[in-house]
């Protein structure tokens, strides 16, 4: 009973600490355990806000190089260029393409049509000659033919869009070059054919239209020639023009010697329920040869893609020029 007694006070004592410590350090455990879970739950929003931005940021880049990483991307961003008429700019961008991917009868082609637009005519034949031989032997040719006509040798230029024209054989503005080419060479039969193509495949393009009437006109048919501007709509200006660029054909350095087409039957289009817009009556008709952007990029403008009141007509020459823009 004695020892029970000693031992009882100190066993109450040492237990009491006992206690005490671990209350202590189960409230310091607490108190940590809410500060790690704190800071690991903040970590874990900072780390799924990271991965976030990550993947954001992975797929710009995807995107990115979605855009620059392909050939075919680019060389349709120089097309684009080239149809605004930038010429000079993509030039720069050819550069750039070639340096990448290498010299490729696509980029050779693109490179050709911005050097014929420069006014850097030998350079530009250089390029052409290139894609003889090549899928893009009819751009060659007809690239060739163009130059040819800008530098008024028109029979060569008729020989060279012929050879075009027999691998494109459905581009109704090559067609619309090509007989023009005939005409102004002399050859009156052999424009007849891809000029009436030309309009049956684009009634729309302001240039078949004018180097038909001046076809008719050129050949005596005044009153189809008449009819066919009046069904299209062209403005007194540009009938005038067809009627003077008809005239010097006649009587100017272009031989007519032995033209006696066939009449050509020329059948009205139907005309718009809907008003049209007039046509500016400054704006000279597309006589000459005017090249169109090459088919294999994608196809041909239409007028209605253009400014509908002018089309083709705004990027016209005067009638004893010729076009150097490949549009």
């Amino acid at each position: 009973m004695t020892n029970l007694g000693l031992f009882m006070p100190i066993r109450s004592s040492r237990t009491t600490r006992m206690l005490t410590c671990a209350a202590a350090a189960a409230s310091v455990l607490a108190v940590t355990g809410c500060s790690l879970l704190k800071d690991t739950s903040s970590a874990y929003a900072a780390s799924a806000n990271a991965q976030e931005r990550a993947a954001a940021e992975a797929s710009a880049e995807t995107k990115s190089s979605a855009n620059i990483d392909s050939k075919a991307t680019y060389l349709k961003l120089v097309e684009q260029m080239q149809k605004e008429g930038l010429w000079f700019a993509s030039l720069a961008h050819i550069d750039a393409l070639e340096q990448r991917w290498g010299v490729s009868p696509e980029s050779t082609r693109v490179r050709a049509d911005a050097l014929r637009q420069t006014d850097q005519a030998a350079l530009s034949a250089q390029a052409y000659k290139r894609l003889i031989g090549t899928p893009l032997e009819s751009a060659g040719y007809r690239g060739l033919g163009l130059l040819a006509g800008a530098r008024g040798s028109y029979a060569e230029a008729a020989q060279l869009l012929g050879k075009a024209q027999r691998q494109t054989p459905t581009d109704a503005l090559l067609l619309s070059d090509l007989g023009y080419a005939n005409l102004r060479a002399g050859q009156i039969e052999e424009a007849r054919l891809p000029l009436m193509q030309a309009l049956q495949l684009r009634p729309d393009s302001t240039q078949a239209q004018s180097n038909l009437a001046l076809y008719l006109e050129v050949t005596g048919q005044r009153e189809q020639a008449d009819r066919l501007m009046e069904v299209n709509r062209m403005p007194p200006a540009a009938r005038a023009a067809v009627r003077e660029a008809a005239q010097q054909m006649r009587t100017g350095g272009t031989p007519l010697a032995a033209a006696s087409a066939a009449p050509v039957a020329v059948a009205p289009r139907p005309l718009a329920s809907t008003p049209q817009p007039a046509r500016e009556d400054t704006v000279p008709p597309p006589l000459m040869l005017k090249a169109s952007r090459w088919a294999g990029m994608g196809g041909l403008r239409t007028a209605s893609q253009l400014n509908p009141s002018v089309a083709d007509s705004t990027l016209s020459m005067p009638p004893n020029s010729t076009s150097q823009g490949t549009q």
